[in-house]
């Protein structure tokens, strides 16, 4: 017993904290419900309730990401390009961008998304990484669209560090890529009501006509066939094939327009995909024979049998792909991200099998190869009027 309380005196005190956390709560449900509190954005926060949030915030993201290992991302290009391209259409609408001020429509969001490159540097990568994958409740700040995608995220996060250093210039170098930046003509502007490029525009990434991908992160879509194409758009639609990039992308797309998309890629010509990546001798000759003949002991098959120059129209070309992004997609394979389609549970379980220096070598062996070339015949058959009309845009 605590000393100079009694048995009674414990009870009334015990009577006294019910009643009033009672009392609170019948207070705040009466507040509620008689709807004078101001919900309005219009009305804003007061400055104790705007500090109070900012400080809960900053200390839930730090407690959250404590156990979270950054990769290293100084000067990791590839990654910096492929989070430029996704930031432009993703992130720059409600929190503007170098050049690009923020819609007034996020402006008059409470809170309102800030501008992200004065606070970017007040974040470790951890932190940045744990707010762009999970979001912000109350904030509008959305998840990450594949929760399995830490890949993406991170690079995201690699662009984020680069962007309080750059210039309008830098940065549409950087997010629009291969893709034409220009102000569209007043036709297009009436008829759309914009005049900044698409966030489907594909060319931002995976190249034109006349240039390859921005990033190894990405693939090479030039001469892939439109099934395939097609296909791999419909997966990424219906959450199939996950990707936090390509999925809000893919989802915005009709019928007409994936057929069209897969049309004008297949119609390019292969042959003027640049030179391929230079490729360690042993790594290459080690790949090549997997990539031929398979390993029998580990019941890996020769990657050549369904991926070479004859393949079917289902599945893609290997020859001339990025080794980092061939890597990238049989560790998704083998870590059963990319598992929920027939053709990719095969893939899986072939992955699976595969030890991480297999997989070095076969991507580097693939990635050493220029593109298989289109046959004379193929190539006139290639020119079709996707690519015609993509050439004169």
């Amino acid at each position: 017993m605590i000393p100079g309380f009694s048995t009674p005196r414990l009870r009334a005190l015990g009577s006294w904290i019910v009643g009033s956390l009672v009392a609170v709560i019948c207070a705040a449900l009466l507040f509620a419900w008689s709807g004078l509190y101001n919900i309005a954005a219009s009305s804003g926060h007061l400055a104790m309730t705007r500090a109070f949030l900012e400080f809960g915030m900053r200390n839930s993201v730090r407690t959250q990401s404590a156990m979270i290992e950054a990769p290293a991302l100084d000067d990791d290009v590839d990654r910096v390009r492929l989070g430029a391209g996704h930031y432009q259409g993703g992130c720059a609408p409600c929190h503007g961008a170098p050049g690009e001020p923020v819609n007034p429509i996020a402006e008059h969001m409470l809170p309102p998304p800030p501008t992200l490159a004065p606070h970017v540097k007040s974040w470790q990568d951890k932190h940045l990484f744990w707010i762009v994958k999970h979001g912000m409740k109350y904030t509008g700040m959305p998840a990450w669209a594949s929760q399995n995608r830490d890949d993406e995220v991170w690079a995201v996060v690699a662009f984020l560090r680069r962007l309080p250093d750059l210039t309008p210039e830098e940065y549409r170098d950087l997010a629009y890529g291969n893709a034409s930046a220009q102000r569209r003509p007043v036709t297009a502007l009436l008829s759309s009501g914009s005049d900044t490029p698409d966030i489907a525009a594909c060319a931002k990434c995976h190249g034109t006509k006349s240039a390859g991908p921005t990033s190894n992160l990405v693939p090479r879509l030039a001469g892939q066939s439109e099934p395939y194409l097609a296909q791999a758009l419909r997966d990424y639609a219906d959450n199939s094939r996950q990707s936090g990039i390509m999925e809000p992308i893919a989802a915005e797309l009709d019928e007409q327009t994936v057929k069209a998309v897969a049309a004008y890629y297949a119609g390019l010509r292969r042959n003027q995909d640049p030179r391929p990546e230079p490729s360690l001798t042993g790594e290459h000759d080690a790949g090549e024979k997997i990539a031929r003949d398979g390993v029998a002991d580990e019941a890996i098959p020769s990657c050549l049998s369904c991926h070479g120059e004859n393949a079917a129209e289902r599945y893609p070309r290997l020859a001339g792909q990025p080794q980092r992004y061939l890597a990238l997609q049989l560790r998704l394979f083998r870590s059963g991200v990319r598992a929920n389609t027939e053709q990719a549970r095969t893939m899986a379980a072939i992955a699976k099998r595969m030890s991480d220096r297999q997989i070095e070598q076969v991507s580097a062996y693939f990635g050493s190869l220029r593109s298989f070339s289109l046959q004379p015949d193929e190539r006139d058959a290639a020119l079709t009027a996707p690519e015609k009309q993509g050439a004169n845009q």
